[in-house]
């Protein structure tokens, strides 16, 4: 039997929002790298294992134009540092293990099902005038948003200071595994489904 780091099952991880499960991979590996298989085609990435997609997004850069909290956040050095990213996200597993006694999978799975906002807008324009309409979002970018919103919360939560990337993402799994308002992915779900009833 294939263990994700050789350690966590995904045999007995419950996905409850049935419109993310299709677009939720449990595939178990013991290292989580497809090496690009699945980056040919569109809508592939769904097919990638989803620990996977959450190491991918630790390698992005971070923000980059937009500010996070009046400041630009960048990645912690790990730009196309696999290797890096992994061991971050290993890190992190463990720190969410010993502090939930929960298999980490499945503390990420629930995080992302309660970080995916269900409603954005979209400008729309008609005769040279633009507005805002609200929209319901496809569940593929539901789970893209959500797995983005939770590596961005391990950048800006150990951005300038002394928590490290494993303890700033595993505190960010759990805040958010229990929908807490702490927690900046819930906060950011909150702010665009906000937006989007007003702009009904």
């Amino acid at each position: 039997m294939t263990l994700i780091f050789d350690r966590w099952d995904t045999k007995e991880i419950k996905v409850r929002d049935s419109g993310l499960a299709r677009y939720i991979n449990l595939e178990s590996k013991t290292i989580p790298h497809s090496f690009g298989q699945n980056t040919t085609k569109k809508f592939e990435k769904a097919n990638i294992a989803i620990v996977e997609r959450l190491i991918n997004k630790i390698m992005r850069s971070g923000q980059g134009k937009r500010k996070l909290s009046g400041k630009y956040i960048r990645g912690r050095g790990s730009c196309g540092k696999k290797l890096q990213a992994m061991r971050i996200v290993e890190n992190a597993f463990e720190i969410v293990e010993q502090k939930t006694k929960k298999n980490p999978v499945q503390v990420l799975i629930t995080a992302i099902e309660n970080a995916a906002p269900r409603e954005d807008i979209t400008r729309i324009k008609r005769g040279g005038i633009s507005y805002s309409q609200a929209v319901d979002i496809a569940p593929l970018k539901r789970v893209d948003e959500a797995v983005k919103n939770i590596a961005l919360a391990g950048f800006s939560s150990s951005f300038n200071n002394k928590t490290s990337a494993e303890d700033a993402l595993a505190n960010e799994l759990i805040l958010a595994a229990d929908e807490d308002k702490k927690s900046f992915s819930v906060k950011r779900r909150d702010e665009v489904e906000r937006i989007a009833k007003a702009s009904r």
